[in-house]
């Protein structure tokens, strides 16, 4: 078949007439009529996830207070935000935690309240205490402000997050004699339990794993609203894939950086998340329109969870050095079964994604785009795929000591 481009395939969304299917529906698609055929006849694949993701947060431009100040130190109920910006705007990471509250690892139990938590807070619409010091300039006078906003109060609310998206996580285990508290969770001692979290045959980087289609520009479902792919995520490391299939052989692959407004999100889909033991961050809905401009894009969009694997990765020993697969891998499918065999010995698995609200958002991305309501946007620029030969890099400590002479 002859490739299809952005441009045809979004005068067919403007028509009404496209054909979009999630990738559930691809799949079943694929076995009935093969790949060659269901390219010819599908235009838009859709994906989704629904999970924990830590490198995530918004910045705001909160107005001008009379008199005027510069803001120095921030914090929105209480939790910290970055301030080291234009007089009035701020960044606010979801992981941030209050600073009269620090993690305490005797009380690994306790929930905390954190900065994907106060980002919740503002996309459902409820009061936020600000309060900011300033140093005093003859400019920007004033050194104090205590009040309360609101999203709707404030000129500007950018959701914009570093590394979403994790095109495939690890399974992590633990075999060591004590319990483990890490962002994937409690992972009980002694191979007691296994936690993933990826969204496998509905993972949107999972389905266009050659970044054949995702770039810069590429229109997403973000939170609820509208975002964009505005740049490959930090720690962005896709590899070669060990299968066939198509899997990426180290935990984490491709990554993503996405923006997008803040007012036009949804509580639904941001939700301020405490793990025990670690702290604070936000679970993003994230959902990415694949179009299928040929047969390739179809096959790897159609790989189903039974071919599409996990490295297992063992926190207590192996994860410092971040050793992908020091236990081998497994298929989604198993991971799903709700138990897989480790080193012979059968382990309950649990997700932190949710496939449930994926497959929501996969729903959700091909309804908007069915009523002609979502074109697909197209990237001025692909991210780097597996044959960029980017390398991952490890910070090296140095002694900065001046040596005596």
């Amino acid at each position: 078949m002859r490739d299809k481009t952005f441009a045809v395939i979004n005068e067919k969304i403007k028509a009404g007439k496209a054909v979009v299917v999630t990738a559930e529906e691809l799949i079943a698609l694929v076995q009935e009529k093969g790949v060659s055929r269901a390219a010819q006849e599908v235009d838009v694949v859709t994906t989704g996830t629904f999970a924990p993701m830590c490198s995530s947060g918004a910045y705001f431009n909160f107005g001008h207070s009379a008199p005027r100040i510069k803001f120095n130190r921030v914090w929105l109920n209480g939790v910290p935000a970055y301030a080291g910006l234009a007089a009035v705007d701020c960044y606010l990471g979801a992981t941030a935690l209050p600073e009269e509250d620090p993690l305490n690892k005797n009380h690994p139990g306790e929930f905390r309240y954190g900065g994907g938590h106060v980002i919740e807070d503002f996309v459902a619409r409820r009061p936020v205490r600000l309060k900011a010091l300033g140093y005093g300039t003859d400019c920007y006078p004033r050194r104090e402000i205590e009040t309360v906003v609101t999203l709707d109060d404030i000129n500007e609310a950018v959701l914009f997050n570093p590394r979403n998206a994790y095109q495939n996580y690890a399974c992590a285990v633990n075999t060591g004699p004590r319990t483990l508290y890490t962002y994937m969770g409690v992972l009980k001692p002694n191979l007691g339990n296994a936690h993933y979290s990826t969204s496998g045959q509905l993972s949107p980087l999972l389905k266009d794993p050659y970044f054949r289609t995702i770039g810069v520009g590429t229109r997403i479902f973000l939170g609820g609203g509208v975002g964009y792919v505005v740049w490959n995520g930090t720690q962005h490391f896709p590899s070669l894939p060990p299968l066939p299939e198509g899997a990426p052989r180290v935990p984490a692959g491709g990554t993503l950086a996405v923006l997008g407004d803040l007012k036009q999100m949804s509580p639904q889909w941001l939700r301020g998340t405490s793990m025990l033991g670690y702290g604070a961050t936000l679970s993003v809905g994230i959902g990415i329109p694949i179009p299928i401009l040929n047969e390739e894009i179809c096959y790897y969009a159609s790989r189903t969870d039974a071919e599409l694997y996990a490295p297992i990765i063992d926190y207590a020993e192996a994860y410092p050095n971040r050793k992908p697969g020091n236990l081998g891998f497994v298929s989604y499918a198993a991971l799903k079964s709700g138990r897989i065999t480790v080193g012979g010995k059968e382990v309950p698995t649990a997700p932190l994604s949710s496939y449930v609200k994926a497959l929501e958002i996969s729903a959700i991305l091909k309804r908007w785009i069915s009523e002609g309501r979502f074109l697909l946007g197209e990237p001025v620029q692909l991210l780097p795929g597996p044959d960029a030969g980017i390398v991952a890099r490890t910070l090296e400590i140095r002694d900065t000591e001046r040596s005596e002479r």
